[in-house]
């Protein structure tokens, strides 16, 4: 079998702990050349990937007729421009996660993978929940929890009392980040596993941290939020009421989310220092109790694996799909949209 040659554009934290291990511990795939953003800092990442080569820059990479695919690990701003050249250019493309810096430029990443179907298109999937998703998807899907009411959620995953005194991060920086804001994305990606999309947005957002200090000693404005609140309507019924903050001290939970029925309840807990656990109760009980997850329910990390298995017509992709993630960038613009309008924003986008 011929084996498929893999280019790597950009190399941060998650493309080294995860998707080149991956691809390395797959038969019949190689990484051939790397760019990162520095000819330098590529070295380093092909020596101690044993990767042959490096590129002076990412249409290099695109560029390589050798190549059959790329794995895009920039920042959110190069997602699209990358992923266009690259699906024009005849590469099946594996995306890093947030898809785009907005909506807009996630629909022409779609519509440029849809021009090119002989191509795989991958997002990379939010992983936090993998576990559980399939479980809490079979007992929604049997009627654990009858119609749905509510989701009531509060996100507060790394978050502490707010550091006056922090430097920016790029995150923090719309032009690199788009109107991505914290972890709020990756969590509505999860939900709609469980739940399928919003219908309706409403969002009110702060920047309690209003500026840090760069490494020049200038002030810059923070104008992407520190801490939202989200509410809407799913499609399927029920309401969301959803928290996301990296500015909350003392709270006793990383995430803690609850699925309201009208004939039982889930919950998602997460306490600091402890991993994500599954609860839920029915009419027939007076309290939640824990709930196992059967080894064979258990979801775990396999994007590059399925990746590859679609390129050779194995499986389709299911996590991420450029359409799925279209939908969780529409959600994100409509947060947006409403925080800075005070309105409530319908959806999908009209575009």
């Amino acid at each position: 079998m011929k084996s498929i040659k893999i280019g790597l554009i950009g190399a941060g934290g998650n493309t080294r702990t995860r998707h080149i291990p991956g691809f390395q511990a797959l038969e019949n795939v190689e990484i051939i050349s790397v760019a990162n953003r520095s000819q330098q800092s590529s070295m380093v990442v092909a020596k101690e990937f044993g990767i042959p080569s490096i590129a002076k820059n990412w249409r290099e990479i695109i560029e390589n007729s050798e190549i059959d695919a790329v794995c895009i690990g920039t920042w959110p701003y190069m997602h699209c421009p990358i992923t266009l050249e690259a699906l024009n250019n005849g590469k099946h493309v594996l995306c890093e996660a947030r898809m785009a810096l907005n909506s807009f430029e996630a629909h022409k990443m779609l519509e440029t993978s849809r021009k090119n179907p002989h191509l795989i298109a991958q997002i990379v999937p939010a992983p936090h929940t993998l576990e559980l998703d399939r479980t809490i998807s079979n007992l929604i899907g049997s009627g654990f929890i009858g119609d749905l009411i509510s989701m009531d959620g509060r996100i507060n995953s790394g978050s502490d009392y707010p550091d006056f005194n922090s430097t920016p991060h790029w995150r923090q920086d719309r032009d690199f980040s788009g109107n991505n804001i914290m972890n709020m994305g990756i969590w509505y990606e999860a939900i709609m596993r469980w739940l399928g999309p919003v219908s309706s947005v409403f969002a009110l957002g702060q920047s309690i941290v209003s500026y840090r200090i760069d490494e020049n000693g200038d002030r810059v404005n923070m104008s992407i939020p520190d801490h939202v609140d989200i509410t809407g309507q799913f499609v399927q019924g029920g309401h969301m009421r959803l928290t996301v903050s990296s500015v909350i001290g003392l709270s006793p939970a990383e995430v803690d989310l609850f699925i309201f029925g009208t004939e039982g309840t889930l919950r998602i807990l997460q306490n600091k220092g402890s991993t994500l656990e599954l609860y839920g109760g029915d009419k027939k009980r007076s309290t939640l109790e824990k709930l196992s997850i059967r080894q064979e329910n258990k979801g775990h990390w396999r994007v590059e694996e399925e990746f590859i298995n679609s390129i050779l017509g194995e499986e389709e992709i299911t996590h991420t799909d450029f359409t799925t993630a279209v939908r969780y960038m529409e959600w994100t613009d409509a947060v947006t949209q409403s925080i800075q309008t005070g309105r409530s924003i319908n959806l999908p986008l009209l575009q």
